[in-house]
């Protein structure tokens, strides 16, 4: 992880690699933890605009989480916002919504209604949608992420910021 942060991603990528080849051994092969490491290289391969080696990594991850956990453990949620976040960077804004739609489900069914995760799913939203041009349609998903942060977070938390900014824009 250091390497990962140093942006040394060379690196990070023979320690997260060596990290799956242990956990291989050790564990399950649908051990969460597994998952867990190739989310990490993922993330690499992410910022290095690997996005292909990328999504295979993010795949394999959920592939692992849908055996080991049930259907709508919130972290199956994160591991699919991650994958829309590289469709997003690829402009593939169709494919990164239905990710983001997924995960959205899956929060409503395992957080909350005010949980703010569930902001943060509208909010990952309405920036596709920006990015499409779709204005109206992010401008709605901005308001009900400021809905909910209003209600489940103090009246100065740094995200309410964020909320009016993006609404702002």
């Amino acid at each position: 992880m250091m390497y990962d942060k140093m942006g040394e991603y060379s690196k990070a990528l023979s320690w997260y690699e060596r990290s799956v080849e242990i956990r291989k051994m050790a564990l399950s092969p649908n051990h969460p933890d597994l998952a867990t490491s190739y989310n990490n290289i993922a993330s690499v391969y992410s910022q290095m605009g690997e996005y292909s080696k990328a999504l295979s990594s993010y795949e394999r991850s959920v592939e692992i989480l849908k055996i080991a956990l049930p259907p709508n453990h919130a972290d199956l949620a994160t591991f699919h916002n991650n994958i829309a976040s590289v469709y997003d960077n690829m402009g593939e804004y169709s494919k990164a919504l239905s990710s983001l739609e997924r995960s959205l489900e899956i929060r409503k069914v395992a957080l909350p209604p005010n949980h703010p995760d569930l902001a943060s799913s509208f909010n990952n939203i309405a920036s596709v949608y920006d990015n499409m041009g779709e204005y109206s349609k992010a401008l709605s998903s901005y308001e009900r992420s400021l809905e909910i942060r209003k209600i489940a977070l103090p009246p100065n938390h740094p995200s309410l910021a964020t909320s009016y900014n993006n609404i702002g824009m």
